[in-house]
């Protein structure tokens, strides 16, 4: 790298409680050839995967929702959110990860997932990079209610909207989860649902 270049990094371990939140100390090489001192804190939580099912003969998407703590301390009124479906990944395969994932929380075991792209969600202060799916679903698909893992506490509640309604929510703020914004984004702009 011509600038940006780091050097004596020290990690300092701050939490562990349910992942790792390190403080980095380190230099870096400003653009005028001087080394400055900088302290970070970065919130490694695993990478994760998110999936947009969708159905093109019913022009429908199925989304999630379900209580998310961080947004009610932070405004969201009940702490409600509208979703796709999402989770970190396990054994660090994304495209299993996201398969059992749609099982668990939406009851659809799908055939095909396509990934479309991938993004760091904090790149200021989490270290996650998310991978994006998108897949078709049928009726025929629905293997169980689906809800969550029952371990997992999540009490997922299962929404199968027009795809077009979903669109009118990012607008009026009842859907304002960026990944899902993201993957309704990138269906509308490629005509997935032939739109």
């Amino acid at each position: 790298m011509k600038y940006g270049n780091i050097r004596n990094i020290k990690k300092e371990l701050l939490s562990d409680n349910w992942y790792t939140l390190n403080k980095f100390t380190y230099e870096y090489l400003r653009p005028d050839g001087t080394w400055e001192t900088q302290h970070r804190e970065a919130y490694d939580r695993g990478n994760g995967a998110a999936i947009l099912l969708y159905n093109v003969e019913k022009g429908t998407v199925v989304l999630t929702r379900q209580f998310r703590m961080p947004t009610y301390i932070n405004g969201n009124e009940d702490g409600m959110m509208v979703e796709v479906c999402a989770g970190l990944l396990e054994k660090g395969n994304a495209e299993e990860t996201i398969r059992m994932e749609v099982e668990e929380e939406t009851g659809y075991q799908i055939d095909e997932v396509k990934k479309v792209f991938e993004a760091y969600m904090s790149p200021g202060s989490v270290t996650e990079i998310l991978y994006f799916f998108i897949g078709k679903y049928e009726d025929a698909m629905k293997v169980s209610e689906g809800g969550g893992a029952e371990d997992e506490t999540e009490n997922i509640e299962v929404l199968e909207l027009k795809f077009e309604d979903a669109l009118r929510m990012i607008k009026t703020g009842e859907i304002k989860d960026a990944k899902t914004i993201m993957l309704l984004q990138y269906a509308q702009i490629n005509k997935l649902l032939g739109q």
